[in-house]
C-alpha cells in the first residue's frame, strides 16, 4: 500500500511539473486542454488508477515497423463512401458452416436476419480490443529475429497477438471508430487463470466507458506438434492470408449467458461480411459450452487470426478484411 502511495505521489508530481512547464510556453487554457487530451498522457492516467495498461489508438500516429508488412488499405476513403447499411438474408445465415461442441443448435438463418442497431463512429470508445492469450505468436519469417518464450510463443510486442490488435485498432480508427487496446499479458507469467484475468479487465472498461459496444478478443489458433504446425489459407487481393475464425460461446454449460444468441447474431453478421469482402477468408463457426467471457457484454467476440503455421504478415493482412467488415457494420445493418 505504500508503494502504492508512493508511486501516486511520484506521478502526480510528474504530471504538475509537466504543467508548470507547458504553461509558461504559451496561453493558459489551451496547454491543458492539449496536454489532458494528449493519448499518452490519459494512459498514464488511467495506469495510476487502476493499474491497466491502456493504448488509445490513434490514426495520425507513425505505424510501428510491423505494419508495413502487410498493405494497409484506404480505410478513410472506405468510411466515406458508405451510404448503405449492410443487409442479410436467411439463405446467408443458411450457409454458413458450423462446428458443434456443444448441444446446443441455433436458428442461423433467423439470427443473421435480425436487425443490428447500434453506431460506431462516435468520438468514445466505441471498441474494446483485448488478447487473453496475448502472448501467441506465429511462425517467423525470413528477417525476423525476436526471441520466443516458449514455442510459438513471444514477450516481443512487434510480433504477438498485441501488433495484431494494435493494426486493428489503427485500422479502425483511420475508418471514423475510436478504439481502445488492452496490452495486458494476461498469459504473463502464468497461462492457467488467464480467463479470469482477462474478466476482470473486460469488465473495468465497459464500466469505465459504457459506450463500449463491440468487444474482440483476438487469439491465434494451434493444431499439430512441436514444429508442424496447421497453417489456414486464404487469398486478398492475390496476397496469401491467414483465416479467421469466430469461437462462439453459449449458456450450454450452465453457466449464466442469456445474451449468447444475440452474440451469435453479430457474429454470423461479421462472418457473412468478412466473406463478402474476400471469400475464403472465414473458417467454420466454432460454436462451444464455454461463455469465454462473452456472458459481459451482447457484442463480445472471440476471434481465432489464423494459426501458429500461418505468418505474421498473413495474419496482419486477415485483421484488414475484419477492420473492413466491422467498417461496413459500423452504422448497424438493415431489416430484410
Amino acid at each position: 500500500m505504500d508503494h502504492d502511495r508512493q508511486t501516486l505521489r511520484i506521478g502526480a508530481a510528474a504530471i504538475l511539473c509537466a504543467l508548470v512547464l507547458r504553461l509558461g510556453a504559451g496561453g493558459f487554457f489551451q496547454p491543458i486542454a492539449d496536454f489532458l487530451t494528449d493519448p499518452k498522457i490519459a494512459s498514464f492516467l488511467i495506469y495510476l488508477e487502476t493499474g491497466r495498461i491502456v493504448r488509445f489508438s490513434q490514426s495520425s500516429e507513425t505505424a510501428e515497423v510491423f505494419s508495413m508488412e502487410s498493405h494497409t488499405p484506404d480505410f478513410a476513403q472506405k468510411a466515406e463512401n458508405l451510404t448503405l447499411l449492410p443487409g442479410f438474408t436467411a439463405e446467408d445465415g443458411a450457409q454458413i458452416p458450423f462446428r458443434y461442441n456443444c448441444s446446443l443448435r441455433p436458428d442461423a438463418a433467423r439470427l443473421i436476419t435480425a436487425p443490428l442497431s447500434w453506431d460506431l463512429t462516435s468520438e468514445e470508445p466505441a471498441v474494446l480490443i483485448l488478447h487473453t492469450h496475448a502472448t501467441e505468436s506465429y511462425t517467423k519469417s525470413p528477417g525476423e529475429d525476436y526471441e520466443e518464450s516458449s514455442a510459438f510463443r513471444t514477450l516481443d510486442e512487434n510480433y504477438n497477438m498485441i501488433s495484431v490488435g494494435e493494426h486493428l485498432a489503427e485500422l479502425l480508427e483511420a475508418g471514423g471508430i475510436t478504439a481502445i487496446q488492452d496490452r495486458t499479458l494476461h498469459d504473463h507469467p502464468s497461462y492457467s487463470g488467464s480467463y479470469n484475468h482477462a474478466r476482470k479487465s473486460i469488465a473495468a472498461y465497459l464500466e469505465e466507458y459504457p459506450s463500449i459496444r463491440l468487444v474482440l478478443d483476438l487469439h491465434r489458433d494451434a493444431s499439430g506438434s512441436n514444429r508442424n504446425q496447421m497453417r489456414t489459407e486464404a487469398t486478398v487481393e492475390g496476397q496469401p492470408s491467414a483465416q479467421l475464425m469466430l469461437v462462439m460461446g453459449t449458456s450450454a454449460s450452465g453457466l449464466k449467458h442469456p445474451d449468447w444468441e444475440q452474440n451469435l447474431a453479430l457474429g454470423l453478421k461479421l462472418q457473412a461480411q468478412c466473406e463478402r469482402i474476400a471469400p475464403g477468408i472465414m473458417r467454420y463457426v466454432n460454436l462451444r459450452a464455454q461463455r469465454f467471457n462473452q456472458d459481459l457484454s451482447p457484442g463480445a467476440l472471440l476471434i481465432e487470426v489464423g494459426a501458429a503455421g500461418n505468418t505474421h504478415p498473413e495474419a496482419l493482412r486477415a485483421v484488414e478484411v475484419l477492420a473492413e467488415a466491422i467498417l461496413a457494420l459500423s452504422r448497424g445493418s438493415s431489416v430484410s
